[in-house]
């Protein structure tokens, strides 16, 4: 028999309803806390994807998940805060959808399979009469998310003049929002599983450098193992970038020929059931790094490490980022790339950093790869904390990256070396043997923790590990 190209030795995938209903439950609540209405009804609709000239593949939006777990297409939601019931309509069985994508999901079916109290169709919602029974029970306050539903729902004949609702967009999205940056067991479950996936088609990548001669052919094995391990989905575009491509840090091609070139950054991540990973591994395209791309990478590492040890419930994230700009700092001026007379509060007083380690250290991370409820201020003058996508402090449950790096990006900085902006900072000499390192960046998905934390992430970063598998890989 032949050999699969799954592996059966992964973790299972979590089991067991998505706990759509406690979600609801929780949006309510934050509502309330919060100044909002105490009572009424939060509206949903799904994602439309029905087409039949050609297969859509569907992705599902993020908030109408959060409350339904529902994947289906062309689906609408409901849940009654003072009943404490939630409703989903799904779509009816439609002879031209199942000619050409088979049958839908039935009624029971969706009842088995979602954690909600009642299932209609489509048809009885566009009809007027479930909705009329719902609002009929009360006066009731609606809230939706503004050009994320069909409000023409409510102006059925059906929904009488005095059952007609208010209809309020301040709510629903910003509660949502807020709610899923402290995931619950079960997400914690998907994420992690994302990450086994990905960390192991991470490392089949390692496993197949010296087969490969192209961009593309890395980034096909990475996907080709995440589908064949039961994660379709990408939880965003591959970056793949050998060379001095991985000084673009969100490069796009993945296309170039691998000849001449030292490393490749490697950051993919796949998603399971709409939970994703997000990692990021650099490594020596022949095997051993060499001298400058080794110095660099050990740098990234130690500045993981510490800001590691620095990830707990409470911590001010702006603190831990700051961490990593220190042995940034550091680690250049101990590599000769800033001049050895200056102190490290000279270096970061220059703001110098910011053009080796110009993004932010972590994003949150749970259905989108950066999640909601980062509160970034992008309009922060700070040029440490102008691309910091999380402000203020950690809260234990949440799922942060950790990505720090080292770019050697010749625009612009080259430019502003001859316009003298860096003298007495950087040694030019000792920056131009660090040009073709490129870029080094290490990302591992971290689980905040009272009193600490747990990486997610599975593949291994240490040098001897990166090393030693490109060498075995030939």
């Amino acid at each position: 028999m032949s050999k699969s190209i799954a592996n059966p030795e992964l973790p299972a995938p979590p089991s067991g309803k998505y706990p759509a209903k406690a979600h609801a439950r929780r949006v309510a609540k934050w509502i309330a806390e919060h100044g909002g209405p105490t009572s009424g009804v939060i509206y949903l609709d799904g994602q439309t994807a029905w087409d039949a000239e050609k297969v859509v593949l569907l992705r599902q939006r993020r908030h109408f998940y959060y409350l339904t777990g529902c994947d289906l297409p062309d689906c609408s939601f409901a849940y009654e805060i003072d009943d404490d019931k939630s409703t989903l309509w799904i779509p009816p069985v439609d002879p031209e959808v199942v000619m050409w994508a088979g049958m839908p999901l039935l009624k029971q079916q969706a009842m088995e399979r979602f954690d909600v109290d009642e299932v209609f169709t489509r048809d009885e919602l566009k009809s007027g009469e479930s909705l009329s029974r719902m609002l009929g029970k009360q006066q009731s306050d609606v809230m939706v998310i503004e050009d994320r539903v069909d409000l023409s729902v409510f102006d059925k004949p059906i929904v009488k003049e005095q059952q007609k609702p208010k209809i309020g967009f301040s709510w629903a999205r910003k509660a949502i929002e807020a709610c899923r940056v402290v995931k619950d067991d079960h997400e914690i479950a998907m994420i992690r599983h994302a990450n086994a996936v990905s960390s192991y088609a991470h490392e089949q990548v390692l496993a197949s450098v010296k087969q490969a001669k192209n961009e593309r052919e890395l980034n096909a094995v990475f996907v080709m193992h995440c589908h064949a391990n039961g994660c379709r989905e990408q939880a965003y575009g591959c970056i793949c970038a050998s060379g001095t491509n991985a000084s673009t840090l969100h490069y796009v091609h993945n296309d170039m020929p691998l000849t001449g070139r030292l490393n490749l950054l490697l950051d993919a991540g796949c998603e399971w059931q709409c939970y994703c990973s997000d990692i990021t591994r650099t490594f020596p395209l022949h095997g051993k790094f060499t001298k400058e791309s080794r110095e660099i990478y050990e740098l990234v590492l130690l500045m993981q490490s510490s800001c590691m040890k620095m990830i707990r419930a409470g911590v001010l994230w702006e603190d831990v980022h700051m961490k990593a700009h220190t042995v940034a700092a550091e680690g250049l001026r101990q590599l000769g790339i800033f001049h050895s007379h200056l102190n490290t509060q000279d270096i970061l007083d220059s703001h110098i950093t910011t053009r080796f380690f110009p993004h932010g250290l972590g994003h949150y991370l749970g259905m989108d790869t950066h999640d909601t409820g980062g509160n970034a201020n992008y309009e922060d003058p700070n040029p440490f904390f102008a691309y910091l996508r999380v402000r203020g402090t950690l809260p234990g449950g949440a799922v942060i990256t950790n990505e720090p790096g080292i770019y050697f990006r010749q625009f612009p900085l080259e430019q502003e070396l001859k316009d003298g902006m860096w003298k007495g900072v950087i040694d030019e000499e000792v920056l131009k043997r660090y040009w073709d390192v490129g870029g080094v960046r290490i990302e591992d998905d971290i689980l905040v923790k009272e009193g600490g934390y747990e990486n997610l992430t599975t593949v291994k970063s240490d040098v001897d590990f990166i090393e030693a598998a490109v060498v075995g890989s030939g």
